[in-house]
């Protein structure tokens, strides 16, 4: 069986653990190697998709950054228990017109015994923003572990 640590039940370390992981996964854009992060058998709800399977998940996750250019996105750790943890995030993006949009959210996310996600609920609202008002300006990738979080930000 594959395993993808931190496992559960979660810690408050290994919780925000497993957020940073995801969205250090989430902030390299490669669908197919995110996509490993989640059960065969994954069931998602993301806006109006609701994707079953690890594959249905890589295909959507490939539609989305074709669409989501120059995405850049942060994680906080909302709560956690046991085999569950739901968090809030933000991200940023641009569309093929060059408009720039902060999208907010919240997920809940539930693991497996060997620290795959088998559900994912996510409720996300765009926001369209001048690009004077970004904030995440790091280098494509994983963001620096001295780039201030939601909190800090005011998020």
């Amino acid at each position: 069986m594959e395993s993808r640590p931190p496992l559960p039940p979660f810690t408050h370390t290994t919780a925000t653990e497993k957020v940073r992981l995801a969205e250090d996964g989430w902030n390299a854009r490669d669908p197919a190697r995110v996509a490993l992060a989640y059960t065969e058998d994954t069931r998602w709800r993301n806006r109006a998709e609701f994707p079953v399977g690890r594959e249905a998940a890589r295909q959507f996750l490939e539609r989305k950054w074709a669409r989501e250019l120059d995405y850049r996105l942060i994680k906080e750790l909302w709560v956690f228990s046991g085999h569950r943890i739901a968090v809030r995030f933000a991200y940023e993006w641009h569309d093929d017109a060059g408009q720039w949009f902060r999208s907010y959210g919240n997920e809940n996310w539930e693991f497996n015994d060997a620290g795959l996600m088998a559900v994912r609920h996510a409720s996300i609202n765009d926001r369209p923003i001048p690009a004077a008002e970004r904030l995440f300006f790091w280098p494509l990738g994983r963001r620096p572990d001295d780039h201030p979080g939601l909190s800090e930000l005011g998020l």
